[in-house]
């Protein structure tokens, strides 16, 4: 799907993925409900399937595939495709999410880390390996979602999961800050990295900022913003690529 076009209501309805780029802030189901009110209020679909693959957090930015009609049935499919991320990690302190969806809890000296160091890190994680969820997820536990006893300060206990880890990339060190690109499988918690490579490195980590820039062979490039969705919508293009 070209940038400047969009699906017929036919094609919609018969079944095609979007690629959207989520803004900060929303949630995938944030994203799934727009385009059902643009949709209904600019195609005068009232009912139609549509279904997100893959949930991203609302800290995060970037890549969501939505399916629409029969493109629903795909949802698996479009999950179990590889992930690319590109983001911030900050060294020297802890909050309980891995992410700045909660405060700093702890802190720590950093004047032992170099260069060769973090790097030495990264290269450590790359490979198949077991990684423990947050506890602020929506992995399930007993039916209900992590995040809901974590909220009411529970104690739970997170089973570890296989995971891969193809690429673990350093892009730029500005301490406390740590820029990076990772690739990796599906199921994959990103904060759970942070968290990971603040114990590695011994001064504590968490995510500062995330963007998904790739799922499978779908790129962040090609997907619409929700401005031009909306300008798309509003203006009546209904070309097909």
């Amino acid at each position: 799907m070209e940038k400047t076009h969009f699906p017929s209501n036919d094609d919609l309805i018969s079944g095609r993925q979007l690629l959207l780029d989520k803004p900060l802030g929303w949630t995938s189901f944030d994203m799934v409900g727009y385009i059902r009110r643009l949709l209904r209020e600019h195609r005068h679909l009232a009912k139609i399937k549509i279904g997100h693959a893959g949930t991203l957090d609302p800290l995060a930015t970037g890549l969501l595939i939505l399916c629409t009609g029969k493109y629903t049935k795909r949802i698996t499919e479009f999950t179990e495709m590889e992930k690319e991320y590109t983001g911030t990690f900050v060294l020297g302190a802890t909050r309980p999410s891995f992410d700045k969806e909660t405060s700093i809890d702890h802190t720590y000296p950093t004047d032992h880390l170099t260069e060769e160091l973090i790097f030495q890190s990264a290269a450590r994680f790359t490979g198949e390996q077991q990684q423990v969820p947050p506890v602020f997820s929506a992995t399930k536990i007993k039916g209900v979602p992590a995040y809901m006893y974590a909220r009411d300060k529970q104690h739970v206990v997170m089973e570890p999961k296989n995971i891969l880890i193809t690429t673990f990339e350093i892009t730029a060190i500005r301490l406390p800050e740590v820029n990076f690109r990772i690739v990796c499988s599906k199921g994959t918690y990103i904060r759970a990295i942070a968290r990971d490579f603040g114990q590695d490195l011994k001064c504590g980590a968490y995510l500062d900022s995330l963007c998904r820039t790739r799922i499978g062979h779908y790129c962040l490039k090609d997907a619409l913003s929700t401005e031009m969705l909306l300008h798309l919508l509003t203006s009546q293009r209904t070309v097909i690529d």
